[in-house]
């Protein structure tokens, strides 16, 4: 086995040869010290801890569904950038909530229907690249779900990801009509009271992506809640502390305390609850207190989205 080392060198690459290697390290004579790391040369594929997102467009009409599926590395910023992206359209589109994780190898990916629908384009590549470009499957039905759509990689014929999408999964998420005005008979209200009227808007619902951020925000989370986040959250939960306006003296009470680190999770959002005020420390606040950590995982995000759906169900 030979190894070679990708040296920056004046802001362009450069593959130096090694002089030796062994079991745990790459020697190779140091020309300059720049960014530098080991590659070697394989046959197999990249792969990557990849997410496929469906979105459907709202006020297609009553017999034409069309839907955005977006291939994407499982990467809290790819995916925001992916929302970003929907929220810009001039359609309004809603995300449906379907497991997303997947492995995707660098290839070309078909996506398949069942019944079959009208799916552009047939084939999409799935790399680095091409992500950032933000390419997706458009697929069209003219007759109701449910609808069965599978990822096929097209140079091993396998399945990587399936879900079939029901009409349950999008009912009640039709555009809502404006609310009709009324005239008031106690008389002309003054201008600046009109004013004062036209800037008290009410909040919405981010559609776009599925979270429900309406002023119904449920109740404080249970610590059998916040024990879930804290399952899903990786060596970024220090960075968490700091979005939930922890700080280092704190980080090291809760790890002098307490030596396990699922626990070392749990206390630090114990502690943010414990500052916050009732009614202020619901899923939905967490949620925003976060949302702008790039490194975040999805998972977390998938949960607390849950957390706030279920809420709203009830």
């Amino acid at each position: 086995m030979t190894f070679s080392v990708l040296h920056i060198k004046d802001n362009r690459p450069l593959i130096e040869p090694t002089v030796d290697h062994s079991g745990s390290h790459v020697k190779w004579n140091v020309s300059s010290l720049s960014p530098v790391g080991p590659i070697i040369q394989t046959t197999q594929s990249v792969e990557h801890h990849g997410v496929v997102l469906v979105y459907k467009q709202l006020g297609s009409g009553n017999n034409n569904y069309s839907f955005h599926v977006y291939l994407a590395t499982n990467s809290a910023s790819d995916i925001k950038d992916i929302r970003k992206q929907v929220q810009g359209y001039k359609n309004r589109y809603i995300r449906i909530e379907k497991p997303p994780t997947c492995k995707l190898d660098e290839g070309t990916y078909r996506l398949l229907s069942e019944p079959e629908g009208e799916i552009k384009p047939e084939d999409l590549k799935f790399t680095l690249a091409v992500t950032k470009m933000k390419g997706y499957f458009e697929a069209f039905f003219e007759q109701p779900p449910p609808f069965k759509l599978s990822l096929v990689e097209i140079d091993t014929d396998e399945t990587v990801w399936s879900a079939t999408i029901r009409e349950a999964d999008f009912v009640g998420d039709t555009e809502k009509k404006p609310r009709k005005r009324t005239n008031s008979r106690r008389g002309s209200s003054s201008p600046s009271e009109e004013e004062e009227k036209g800037c008290k808007r009410p909040r919405w619902r981010d559609e776009t992506d599925g979270m429900k951020t309406g002023t119904t925000q449920g109740q404080d989370m249970s610590e059998k809640q916040l024990l879930q986040v804290a399952k899903r959250l990786g060596k970024e939960w220090k960075q968490v502390a700091i979005y939930l306006d922890l700080n280092s003296k704190d980080l090291d009470e809760i790890q002098a305390i307490e030596k396990d680190v699922p626990m070392q999770k749990l206390r630090m959002l114990v502690e943010w609850k414990r500052r916050r005020q009732p009614g202020e420390a619901t899923a939905y606040h967490l949620w925003k207190s976060v949302e702008d950590l790039e490194d975040l995982p999805n998972e977390v995000y998938q949960t607390l989205q849950d957390m706030m759906n279920n809420r709203a169900a009830k």
